[in-house]
């Protein structure tokens, strides 16, 4: 989700100050100001969220020192200098040391503006990948992703981490949009590798010369081959269907040469495949059984009954919150909808469904159901091909409904008691019935 960016202004000149904090405030920017360097170290750090504009020339620790200082400790940090005319070469200077850009004075305040707006994106878009990296190689946020209480699910976490700790190259298997690449990510994050490589690679993204040279080189590019980078890590072989007989005799030889246990190991995911022809039939044999010697299969989402109802819920907050709006309210009818629909798209597909359902509600038109319907339609009825008693849908709707009611009141059983007009016994009873614990609101 985006984030909010402040802009830190720091000038020992108080008008100089307010005149910048005011024009980027009427510009819609969060200004904080600072009157020296030593000031604004106290209030930015290495995850600043947000840019600095800071003069040149200021008494104490001048704006170069204090460039200096704001690049060793997160050269990422855009630092937008303010420099007086005829200052070129100091302007120079500072674009070396690390200066995001620099404004001669008398400056045009649009100017000022659009350095400000364009280094802000910049800003955005940097700890948005540290964030993404950091989820990546952080085996406790990974499995947090899988979210799902059904036992297939549970299945699939004890899998992980079983496997993780394992050195024999794993097979992922499963429908599309089911998260097999983000159970590739927590495979490797959960083990002992998780501080090694974790180098990916689409085989159907290139032909086969291509992914030759960038699997074993030489690259054209002159980078070092993704075999060479892997090392001691894993390589992760997404679309394992589409690589070529000569190409599978190559990744055979690479299994053959490591050993037992592997110096380098293989995940290989499988994205495409129909039940008259298996992978057992795309793949050689020996390569199958050295690749597949573990396998995990990631379930289909029609298979998780009220992770559906959950999912949805987290995923329509979640852009709620994005476009500044509410989440649509689920209904007892929609809810058996959501359970009911065959979703041929998995999760990926939900979380298309939960994004137009809250632009939906934005704009006060529309339905979820309206929404399965045109996602379905191609897909026949939108119905799953095994029946469930009425008293399922109730029960998957009434947790649904006491979960979302207690994280909207973050865990006031009071004020749950009286929206859903409950008496204390009777939620309690639900709650213990429903495995939910008052603790995981507040």
């Amino acid at each position: 989700m985006s984030r909010a960016m402040k802009v830190a202004i720091v000038d020992d000149e108080a008008d100089m100050r307010q005149s910048i904090s005011q024009w980027l405030a009427l510009s819609g920017f969060d200004t904080e100001t600072y009157a020296s360097a030593e000031d604004a170290l106290k209030g930015i750090g290495p995850e600043f969220a947000g840019v600095v504009v800071s003069d040149i020339k200021m008494p104490g620790m001048d704006g170069m020192a204090f460039l200096k200082r704001l690049m060793s400790m997160d050269s990422g940090l855009p630092v937008i200098m303010i420099t007086g005319h005829g200052d070129v070469p100091m302007a120079v200077e500072a674009m070396r040391v690390g200066a995001y850009d620099f404004l001669e004075k008398p400056f045009n305040p649009d100017r000022m503006t659009e350095l400000a707006k364009r280094a802000t994106q910049a800003r955005r878009l940097t700890l948005d990948n540290r964030a993404l990296r950091k989820e990546l190689s952080d085996g406790s946020i990974l499995m947090k992703k899988l979210v799902g209480g059904s036992p297939s699910m549970e299945r699939l976490r004890e899998d992980i981490l079983d496997l993780g700790q394992a050195d024999s190259h794993v097979l992922i298997d499963g429908e599309t949009g089911t998260g097999k690449t983000l159970v590739a990510h927590a495979l490797h994050a959960v083990g002992p590798r998780a501080s090694k490589k974790f180098v990916t690679i689409s085989c159907a993204a290139w032909s086969e010369d291509q992914m030759m040279a960038k699997l074993f080189g030489p690259c054209e590019d002159g980078s070092i081959p993704l075999v060479e980078e892997a090392r001691g890590g894993t390589l992760c072989l997404e679309d394992v269907e589409a690589l070529s007989q000569s190409l599978q005799a190559r990744i055979l030889a690479l299994i053959n040469e490591q050993g037992a246990p592997p110096e380098t190991r293989i995940i290989a995911i499988c994205n495409e495949h129909t039940a008259d022809k298996t992978l057992e039939d795309i793949l050689r044999a020996d390569l199958f059984y050295r690749l597949g010697a573990m396998t995990i299969v990631c379930p289909p989402l029609r298979a998780r009954g009220e992770d559906i109802l959950t999912l949805f819920t987290r995923m329509s907050e979640g852009f709620a919150e994005e476009y500044g709006c509410d989440a649509p309210q689920v209904t007892a009818q929609e809810a058996a909808q959501l359970l009911q629909a065959p979703w041929p798209g998995n999760v990926r597909q939900l979380v298309n469904i939960a994004e137009r359902a809250v632009l939906q509600n934005r704009r006060g038109s529309g339905s979820i159901a309206s929404l399965l319907m045109a996602d379905n339609e191609a897909s026949g009825p939108a119905m799953t091909t095994e029946g469930k008693p009425l008293k399922e849908y109730v029960e998957a709707f009434e947790r649904m409904l006491i979960d979302n009611t207690m994280r909207r009141h973050k865990g006031s059983i009071v004020a749950v008691m009286d929206e859903l007009c409950l008496p204390r016994r009777t939620l309690n009873e639900k709650m213990a019935k429903y495995s939910l614990q008052r603790q995981d609101y507040t």
